[in-house]
């Protein structure tokens, strides 16, 4: 007879572990990333990769040893030195700079990533403004990054498309592997923190695959096999937000994006769960302190 696994509650410490749910469909499907490969080879003495509105960076270093830096006050590790194959994540603006030696610098692969909704991705928001991953800390990375560099290292038909995507694959897989290690990629708080809570996550995905549902704190609780008062409690240490105001940003976050695809108020509003357009613009002028239409003039 197998086992149960169990884990502990504030209220019962023998309540069954509640099974696995996939943490990042729903997010990807709702808000989507493109890769797009820009150099794989040697990179010799200094290169400085300027910060680009909507614009994120993915580099690997394969190969070498090289310093990595930032500007002062703008991340918490100005600089730095790599000798082992890494990723580097960076998911916002941040100007940074490789030094490597002159002639034989190291070997790096590199990727810009275009967010769906640039710093307003849900994913964006949660992450740290840079991530250091070695290659060797993630399981099953190795070999997606072999297929990658066979694809980014010779021109054959369809090479550059399938090395985007490839890239793209590379980025779920480190992104699996900061909702298992929350503390180790630098998240305290927040989303990541609230998928990576075994119960709440349950809460967090029903939430993300179905926005439009009348989600009381009661129906949220249920669905993490929870009392009310314990799912209210942990949602907010664990988050640093309470559920009903988590609801409202991810409903506003999927009316922005759906407005910047060109659908309609009064479409949005019937699909995100509102009574009319006008309850959905009073809602969004509330989170956002502008009218749809201030608010999509001024995103351009």
């Amino acid at each position: 007879m197998k086992s149960v696994k169990r884990v502990q509650s504030s209220k019962d410490n023998t309540l069954p572990a509640p099974p696995t749910v996939d943490r990042l469909s729903a997010l990807l499907d709702r808000f989507r990333v493109h890769a797009s490969l820009f150099h794989t080879g040697a990179l010799c003495g200094t290169t400085v990769f300027q910060p680009q509105p909507g614009r994120a960076f993915l580099h690997v270093l394969r190969r070498g040893e090289m310093e990595v830096r930032h500007r002062a006050g703008e991340t918490q590790m100005t600089r730095f030195r790599i000798t082992e194959p890494t990723v580097l994540l960076y998911p916002r603006p941040l100007r940074h700079t490789f030094v490597n030696a002159p002639r034989e610098g190291s070997d790096l692969t590199c990727a810009t990533l275009d967010f769906s909704g640039g710093e307003h991705h849900p994913i964006v928001q949660a992450l740290p403004s840079m991530l250091r991953v070695p290659v060797s800390s993630v399981d099953g990375l190795m070999p997606a990054l072999d297929l990658l560099f066979a694809e980014a290292d010779r021109v054959r038909c369809g090479s550059r498309l399938l090395a985007d995507r490839l890239f793209e694959v590379v980025l779920i897989q480190l992104l699996r592997w900061i909702l298992d290690h929350p503390e180790q990629a630098g998240v305290s708080s927040g989303l990541i923190m609230g998928l990576s809570h075994p119960r709440l996550a349950r809460a967090l995905v029903a939430v993300h695959q179905s926005p439009s549902d009348d989600w009381s704190l009661a129906k949220m609780a249920s669905v993490a096999g929870m009392s009310r008062s314990a799912f209210a409690d942990t949602f907010k240490a664990v988050t640093g937000t309470t559920p009903a105001a988590y609801l409202t940003d991810w409903r506003m976050s999927l009316a922005a994006s759906m407005m910047r695809s060109g659908q309609q108020i009064k479409t949005i509003a019937a699909e995100l769960g509102f009574a009319s357009g006008s309850s959905l613009a009073k809602a969004f002028k509330q989170r956002f302190h502008a009218s749809p239409r201030e608010w999509l003039a001024s995103a351009g």
